[in-house]
Protein backbone atom coordinates (compact mmCIF):
# COMPACT_ATOMS: atom_id res chain seq x y z
CA UNK A 1 0.00 0.00 0.00
CA UNK A 2 2.46 2.44 0.58
CA UNK A 3 4.22 1.80 -2.40
CA UNK A 4 1.37 2.49 -4.16
CA UNK A 5 0.85 5.80 -2.54
CA UNK A 6 4.61 6.54 -3.25
CA UNK A 7 3.71 6.13 -6.25
CA UNK A 8 1.35 8.38 -6.89
CA UNK A 9 2.67 11.03 -5.00
CA UNK A 10 5.91 10.86 -7.47
CA UNK A 11 3.82 10.98 -10.37
CA UNK A 12 1.71 13.96 -9.10
CA UNK A 13 4.97 15.69 -8.52
CA UNK A 14 6.30 14.77 -12.41
CA UNK A 15 3.18 16.10 -13.69
CA UNK A 16 3.35 19.70 -11.11
CA UNK A 17 6.15 20.06 -12.49
CA UNK A 18 5.63 19.74 -16.34
CA UNK A 19 2.77 22.15 -16.03
CA UNK A 20 5.14 24.95 -13.65
CA UNK A 21 7.91 24.42 -16.86
CA UNK A 22 5.24 25.24 -19.89
CA UNK A 23 3.92 27.87 -17.49
CA UNK A 24 6.98 29.48 -16.52
CA UNK A 25 9.31 29.40 -19.98
CA UNK A 26 9.77 32.27 -21.25
CA UNK A 27 8.33 33.89 -25.04
CA UNK A 28 11.13 35.05 -26.67
CA UNK A 29 8.48 36.34 -29.48
CA UNK A 30 5.31 37.55 -29.84
CA UNK A 31 2.97 36.98 -32.64
CA UNK A 32 0.45 40.31 -33.04
CA UNK A 33 -3.32 39.53 -32.34
CA UNK A 34 -5.05 38.56 -35.70
CA UNK A 35 -1.99 38.97 -37.65
CA UNK A 36 0.60 36.42 -39.40
CA UNK A 37 3.96 38.30 -38.12
CA UNK A 38 5.66 37.69 -35.80
CA UNK A 39 7.48 40.50 -32.92
CA UNK A 40 10.42 40.32 -31.56
CA UNK A 41 11.04 41.23 -28.13
CA UNK A 42 13.11 44.01 -29.53
CA UNK A 43 10.60 45.66 -31.43
CA UNK A 44 11.59 44.04 -34.89
CA UNK A 45 9.87 42.35 -37.04
CA UNK A 46 10.63 38.61 -38.06
CA UNK A 47 10.93 37.96 -41.88
CA UNK A 48 7.16 36.44 -43.11
CA UNK A 49 6.60 33.05 -44.50
CA UNK A 50 3.76 31.64 -46.91
CA UNK A 51 2.91 35.07 -47.92
CA UNK A 52 2.79 33.98 -52.17
CA UNK A 53 -0.07 31.91 -51.39
CA UNK A 54 -2.27 34.46 -50.11
CA UNK A 55 -4.31 36.78 -52.58
CA UNK A 56 -2.53 37.72 -54.94
CA UNK A 57 -3.77 41.75 -55.88
CA UNK A 58 -2.08 43.64 -58.28
CA UNK A 59 1.49 44.17 -59.69
CA UNK A 60 2.82 47.90 -60.35
CA UNK A 61 5.52 48.75 -61.93
CA UNK A 62 7.67 52.44 -62.39
CA UNK A 63 10.83 51.18 -64.61
CA UNK A 64 13.44 53.05 -64.43
CA UNK A 65 13.44 53.45 -68.28
CA UNK A 66 10.47 55.42 -68.07
CA UNK A 67 11.72 57.84 -64.68
CA UNK A 68 14.88 59.01 -66.07
CA UNK A 69 16.62 56.31 -64.69
CA UNK A 70 15.69 57.55 -61.08
CA UNK A 71 12.67 55.46 -60.15
CA UNK A 72 11.99 55.60 -56.23
CA UNK A 73 10.94 51.43 -57.00
CA UNK A 74 12.19 50.42 -60.33
CA UNK A 75 10.78 46.77 -59.76
CA UNK A 76 7.40 44.90 -59.87
CA UNK A 77 6.08 45.34 -56.96
CA UNK A 78 3.76 41.98 -56.31
CA UNK A 79 1.65 42.59 -53.97
CA UNK A 80 -0.18 39.88 -51.41
CA UNK A 81 -2.54 39.87 -48.61
CA UNK A 82 -4.38 37.24 -46.53
CA UNK A 83 -7.78 35.77 -48.01
CA UNK A 84 -9.46 36.92 -45.07
CA UNK A 85 -8.57 39.93 -44.60
CA UNK A 86 -9.19 40.98 -48.58
CA UNK A 87 -12.74 39.50 -47.85
CA UNK A 88 -13.16 42.13 -45.15
CA UNK A 89 -12.30 44.59 -47.37
CA UNK A 90 -14.94 43.67 -50.74
CA UNK A 91 -17.41 43.60 -47.29
CA UNK A 92 -16.61 46.70 -45.24
CA UNK A 93 -14.09 48.73 -47.58
CA UNK A 94 -11.52 49.24 -44.20
CA UNK A 95 -8.72 46.11 -43.25
CA UNK A 96 -9.50 44.68 -39.89
CA UNK A 97 -6.80 45.08 -37.32
CA UNK A 98 -3.56 42.83 -37.98
CA UNK A 99 -4.15 42.79 -41.39
CA UNK A 100 -0.50 42.10 -43.31
CA UNK A 101 0.22 43.49 -46.69
CA UNK A 102 3.27 42.02 -48.39
CA UNK A 103 5.15 43.54 -51.12
CA UNK A 104 7.38 41.51 -52.89
CA UNK A 105 9.80 43.12 -55.19
CA UNK A 106 11.37 41.13 -59.04
CA UNK A 107 13.34 43.15 -60.93
CA UNK A 108 12.29 43.50 -64.62
CA UNK A 109 14.02 41.08 -66.83
CA UNK A 110 17.38 41.82 -68.80
CA UNK A 111 16.62 45.18 -70.71
CA UNK A 112 17.51 45.41 -73.91
CA UNK A 113 16.13 48.41 -75.04
CA UNK A 114 16.94 52.15 -73.45
CA UNK A 115 13.74 52.08 -71.55
CA UNK A 116 14.17 49.19 -69.80
CA UNK A 117 12.11 46.57 -71.80
CA UNK A 118 12.88 43.72 -73.70
CA UNK A 119 11.32 42.06 -76.57
CA UNK A 120 9.79 38.29 -76.27
CA UNK A 121 7.67 36.23 -78.74
CA UNK A 122 4.64 37.97 -77.11
CA UNK A 123 5.67 41.54 -78.04
CA UNK A 124 8.05 43.97 -76.55
CA UNK A 125 7.34 45.06 -72.78
CA UNK A 126 8.05 44.57 -69.31
CA UNK A 127 8.66 41.09 -67.83
CA UNK A 128 9.31 39.69 -64.18
CA UNK A 129 13.27 39.37 -63.30
CA UNK A 130 14.70 37.83 -60.56
CA UNK A 131 13.49 38.18 -56.62
CA UNK A 132 14.82 41.47 -55.51
CA UNK A 133 13.49 42.20 -51.92
CA UNK A 134 10.23 42.96 -49.62
CA UNK A 135 8.23 45.36 -47.90
CA UNK A 136 5.72 45.11 -45.54
CA UNK A 137 2.95 46.90 -43.43
CA UNK A 138 1.07 45.77 -41.02
CA UNK A 139 -2.59 47.23 -39.30
CA UNK A 140 -2.37 47.82 -35.83
CA UNK A 141 -3.71 51.31 -34.37
CA UNK A 142 -2.30 50.93 -30.69
CA UNK A 143 1.19 50.08 -31.74
CA UNK A 144 1.48 52.35 -34.72
CA UNK A 145 -0.40 55.37 -33.62
CA UNK A 146 1.74 57.94 -34.82
CA UNK A 147 1.53 56.76 -38.84
CA UNK A 148 -2.63 56.21 -39.09
CA UNK A 149 -2.79 52.79 -37.49
CA UNK A 150 0.03 50.91 -40.03
CA UNK A 151 3.15 50.39 -39.44
CA UNK A 152 6.06 50.08 -42.59
CA UNK A 153 8.87 47.62 -42.61
CA UNK A 154 11.72 46.53 -45.19
CA UNK A 155 13.63 43.64 -45.41
CA UNK A 156 15.89 44.68 -47.99
CA UNK A 157 15.97 45.40 -51.57
CA UNK A 158 18.44 43.30 -53.05
CA UNK A 159 18.28 39.30 -54.48
CA UNK A 160 17.87 36.43 -51.99
CA UNK A 161 18.00 35.69 -49.44
CA UNK A 162 16.39 38.61 -47.35
CA UNK A 163 16.87 40.07 -43.96
CA UNK A 164 15.77 38.03 -41.20
CA UNK A 165 14.49 40.76 -39.37
CA UNK A 166 13.47 44.15 -39.70
CA UNK A 167 13.30 47.68 -37.82
CA UNK A 168 9.95 49.71 -38.33
CA UNK A 169 11.13 52.72 -40.99
CA UNK A 170 11.04 56.20 -40.20
CA UNK A 171 7.79 57.78 -41.29
CA UNK A 172 9.90 60.15 -44.22
CA UNK A 173 10.66 56.80 -46.07
CA UNK A 174 7.31 55.09 -46.16
CA UNK A 175 4.49 56.41 -44.04
CA UNK A 176 4.40 59.67 -44.47
CA UNK A 177 4.42 58.91 -48.80
CA UNK A 178 1.17 56.81 -47.76
CA UNK A 179 -0.20 59.40 -45.54
CA UNK A 180 -0.03 62.41 -47.95
CA UNK A 181 -1.77 60.20 -50.30
CA UNK A 182 -3.54 57.30 -49.70
CA UNK A 183 -5.07 58.05 -45.97
CA UNK A 184 -8.33 57.99 -47.77
CA UNK A 185 -8.11 54.42 -48.88
CA UNK A 186 -7.04 52.80 -45.70
CA UNK A 187 -2.97 53.45 -45.95
CA UNK A 188 -3.29 51.68 -49.29
CA UNK A 189 -2.49 52.21 -52.85
CA UNK A 190 -6.65 50.49 -53.65
CA UNK A 191 -6.25 52.31 -56.84
CA UNK A 192 -3.90 49.70 -58.45
CA UNK A 193 -5.51 46.59 -57.10
CA UNK A 194 -8.23 46.13 -59.97
CA UNK A 195 -9.74 43.18 -57.10
CA UNK A 196 -10.15 45.89 -53.87
CA UNK A 197 -10.62 48.76 -56.21
CA UNK A 198 -13.50 47.50 -58.16
CA UNK A 199 -15.17 45.12 -55.41
CA UNK A 200 -15.99 42.57 -58.30
CA UNK A 201 -14.94 39.64 -55.88
CA UNK A 202 -13.17 36.35 -57.10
Amino acid sequence: MQKYLLTIIVGLGLTASGVYLLVAKPVAAAQTEQSSVVFNADGTMQLPTGFRKWVFVGAPLTPNGLNNGKAGFPEYHHVYIEQKNVDAYLKTGEFPEGTVIVKELTRVLDPTFPDGSRKEPSGRGYFNGEYNGIDLTIKDRKRFAQTNGWGFFTFGHHPLPYDKTAAEKPVSECAGCHIANVSATDMTWIQFYPLLRDKKGY
